[in-house]
């Protein structure tokens, strides 16, 4: 009885979470009531209350169930160790833009959290997450430009943490696009050809 008692609370809990992330996308955090939420679910606000503490602490678990593509990179660098420096640069901005394109849920937490949500009060942590995690791609994308560089024998234009910047730009600018105009563009391919040009006008061999 107990085992079923856990199953049927994680059912509701898993519930409760769908619904956020709907009510989420259609109203914003900010304009999204507990009890939309629960209405959403089919639930009360004792149910919500039961599991979470308020609207933070669910927002917080719903952002929880997915990985953010920027940290999978991380993990996903060290399974192409073997491939020269650019080559591994290029196949982790793929991988990144292909995750939000092919997972529905990843694409729509992404949006949440980048488009949807206010970045004040006890939402500003959001803020800081979105912002230390912006700054690790950063810096990965810094070390592999200078390796690559290194690899190449070449002299890079700039500092390497500015290239760097500007890769991240054009990342961050093709995929804000994608998302506001619901995805009218071949994201993946047009981040390609944009970025494979930028690397060619830092002087690298493709």
């Amino acid at each position: 009885m107990a085992r079923r008692t856990k199953e049927d609370a994680d059912a509701t809990r898993n519930s409760l979470l769908d619904a956020a992330e709907r009510v989420f996308y259609e109203k914003g955090v900010s304009r999204a009531s507990l009890s939309d939420i629960a209405q959403a679910a089919g639930a009360t606000r004792g149910a919500i209350y039961w599991h979470f503490k308020d609207k933070v602490a669910l927002f917080n678990a719903m952002m929880d169930r997915v990985t953010h593509p920027l940290e999978q990179v991380g993990s996903k660098s060290a399974s192409m160790a073997t491939l020269p420096p650019l080559e591994r640069l290029r196949s982790m901005v793929d991988f990144v833009q292909r995750t939000i394109v092919q997972d529905e849920r990843t694409r729509r937490v992404f949006e949440i959290a980048l488009y949807r949500v206010e970045y004040v009060n006890d939402l500003a942590a959001v803020r800081d997450n979105h912002i230390e995690g912006c700054a690790d791609f950063c810096a990965l994308i810094e070390g592999e430009l200078r390796s690559a560089a290194e690899d190449q024998n070449l002299q890079l234009p700039m500092e390497p943490h500015t290239a760097a910047m500007g890769v991240q730009a054009l990342f961050d600018g093709l995929l804000q696009s994608w998302l506001l105009t619901h995805g009218r563009f071949d994201l993946v391919t047009v981040s390609r050809g944009a970025i494979d040009a930028y690397l060619r006008g830092l002087g690298f061999r493709l």
